[in-house]
């Protein structure tokens, strides 16, 4: 993989939007912890199991990671 899974995530910021994807991204940008150099699932996963109050349901971090391992094909 060439990105980490926040840099892919940041290309999903749009402060404008209500998408659950995008306030995901726009959360994440101010989360000063966010494993930022991280590409590894289970990683990313527990900090944000633990961690991300803003992060409404574990789904919209499933679908990211899935669209992050696409784009990165």
């Amino acid at each position: 993989m060439h990105r980490t899974f926040y840099q892919y995530l940041m290309t999903q910021r749009n402060p404008n939007s209500t998408e659950s994807v995008a306030e995901f991204a726009n959360n994440a940008f101010f989360d000063q912890q966010f494993p930022k150099q991280s590409t590894d699932f289970h990683e990313v996963s527990q900090y944000l199991e633990l961690n991300a109050g803003y992060l409404p349901s574990m789904t919209i971090f499933d679908e990211s990671w899935q669209a992050y391992l696409a784009s990165e094909a």
